[in-house]
């Protein structure tokens, strides 16, 4: 038996209630996905603030009463999406945050680390959501 990992896209689905440990949840999980199909550390590491800092939006900003998480590790890297209940009624605003504010940082960050990012529309069973995904190569 070949012990190195699969390098062929998968994808993997998590749902989490919308609770404070949801963030740790998702990334660990992320975490275990790329370190289990060998990626670098850094892209894991990435991945991981990356998660935590969109599942903490989904779960500070809206009342979804779960969060998924979708991982699709592909071959050189991975992308992430987070799906919520709160409809996108237009994209996100202009990432412009005051020194002084303390929050407001999450999507600034996904914006720097992320090889490509953004926000879409999505069906949910509860009616229309959105989901906030990362590319990390």
């Amino acid at each position: 038996m070949d012990d190195q990992p699969s390098r062929t896209t998968q994808t993997y689905r998590l749902t989490t209630p919308n609770t404070p440990l949801s963030p740790k949840i998702c990334r660990d999980t992320v975490a275990v996905l790329l370190t289990a199909s060998g990626h670098r550390p850094d892209l894991t590491d990435t991945a991981r603030t990356l998660v935590s800092e969109i599942v903490t939006n989904a779960v500070t900003h809206t009342g979804s009463p779960t969060i998924d998480l979708e991982t699709v590790v592909l071959r050189d890297g991975v992308r992430v999406a987070v799906y919520d209940d709160h409809a996108a009624a237009e994209p996100l605003a202009a990432l412009d945050v005051s020194r002084d504010s303390e929050h407001g940082r999450g999507l600034l960050l996904v914006q720097a680390l992320a090889d490509d990012w953004g926000v879409g529309s999505a069906a949910r069973p509860r009616g229309a959501g959105k989901n906030v995904w990362f590319e990390l190569r």
